[in-house]
């Protein structure tokens, strides 16, 4: 994790899908960690393409591993053919953007695709108390210290 200054003004963007669980842990554990939430549901605000590429290179992704393989515009585009260039799957991705895998958090930390949510972690002040998620699932407190 890089390490810098933090201070009140830390905003996480979140890709957000409101009716996704793994969404609304991300949110809420962004919310624990004390960032402000900028909230883009970017199903009916979908990032541009550029905006899109620079979420997926910043991640550390292949544009293929920001897809969603598991919705139904997946197989009715034919999403699944290996030979189709980024660039297909960019504009399959914005004319359908619930092939946008979510929820992409952006800080001043990193970028990263999180799933599962507690690899926002990675990119989020450290948090001092268990988080508790939808599930009742326990998120530790960060081992780490703040940065100074």
């Amino acid at each position: 994790m890089k390490t810098q200054n933090l201070d009140a003004d830390f905003v996480a963007t979140i890709y957000h899908n409101p009716n996704c669980g793994t969404s609304r842990n991300t949110l809420a554990l962004i919310q624990h960690a004390g960032a402000m939430a900028h909230i883009v549901e970017y199903l009916s605000s979908p990032p541009t393409r550029a905006q899109l590429v620079k979420l997926i290179h910043d991640a550390g992704l292949s544009v293929r591993q920001a897809l969603r393989p598991n919705v139904t515009p997946y197989t009715d585009m034919g999403l699944d053919d290996l030979t189709l260039s980024d660039d297909a799957l960019l504009e399959a991705m914005l004319r359908a953007p619930l092939l946008i895998n979510r929820p992409f958090v952006a800080t001043p930390l990193g970028t990263r695709l999180c799933r599962p949510s507690e690899i926002a972690l990675e990119i989020l002040p450290p948090i001092t108390q268990v988080f508790v998620k939808e599930d009742g699932g326990l998120v530790p407190a960060s081992a780490a210290t703040p940065p100074a």
